[in-house]
């Protein structure tokens, strides 16, 4: 088994690698951070194929992919590469932050798809994965960007296994709840269904292998993200506006 990872440095994407890597992939980790990817490499079973570069960057994606399929296809591209930052719209030192994470969170996640779908189609085998996020569901106070490039990340998803229905590519989205990342740990509200990392892969990729269309992890975020669709706008606007904000980059 052959496995692309984006973001994978660090949180949802290192959790992925260490998952795989147990069950025998050779891997191929790209992210920002070499440094780290190559420490992270180090601490696996096996060397894995490190990668430079930002998704928001084609032409590093191309680069990396060219030299990762030269020794074979890729079975499994997971998108985990993601920027979660609060941001106050009307701030105007937040709007390039703003442009970052839509950027980052919905442009790249397509951008690392595309290398390999064309292989994937012309083989008719292979499984892409999308991480999208509970927070996507409805709106969050503060997370206005990242709310937004979460539904965007859903609904794209959603579409790409639309136009791959009938060529054995299956598209699986994965929608975290609160996970022990770094990410999250700047949160200054409560997080409930709190997960660790390592427990979120098994699971995560427990629904890849599967190919399930949409899964959200943990599962009881998924019934809170049901009831939530359920909320009145007033009263949820009420409620919302009295939570903690995720924090604004500094």
């Amino acid at each position: 088994m052959r496995v692309f990872i984006s973001g994978a440095s660090s949180g949802l994407g290192e959790a992925f690698a260490r998952y795989y890597d147990a069950r025998g992939a050779q891997l191929g980790l790209f992210a920002r951070s070499g440094d780290k990817l190559q420490a992270l490499s180090a601490s696996l079973s096996k060397p894995a194929s490190c990668y430079a570069g930002d998704v928001r960057c084609g032409a590093d994606l191309h680069k990396a992919a060219a030299d990762f399929l030269q020794d074979g296809p890729v079975d499994i591209v997971i998108a985990s590469a993601g920027i979660s930052v609060g941001i106050l719209n009307g701030m105007v030192e937040d709007a390039d932050v703003f442009r970052e994470i839509i950027e980052t969170n919905v442009l790249g996640l397509g951008a690392t798809f595309e290398p390999f779908i064309p292989g994937m189609q012309s083989r008719g085998s292979g499984t892409l994965v999308g991480i999208s996020s509970v927070a996507g569901v409805r709106g969050l106070p503060g997370s206005s960007a990242y709310s937004a490039s979460k539904a965007a990340v859903t609904v794209f998803m959603e579409s790409l296994r639309i136009d791959l229905y009938g060529t054995g590519v299956k598209v699986v989205t994965i929608a975290p709840g609160f996970i022990d990342t770094p990410m999250t740990r700047q949160n200054p509200y409560p997080m409930p269904f709190l997960m660790q990392p390592d427990a979120f892969a098994q699971k995560a990729g427990q629904a890849i292998t599967l190919g399930r269309r949409y899964t959200v992890i943990p599962w009881q975020m998924g019934l809170v993200a049901r009831l939530l669709r359920f909320v009145p706008s007033a009263l949820y606007d009420r409620v919302m506006s009295r939570s903690g904000r995720k924090p604004r980059r500094h």
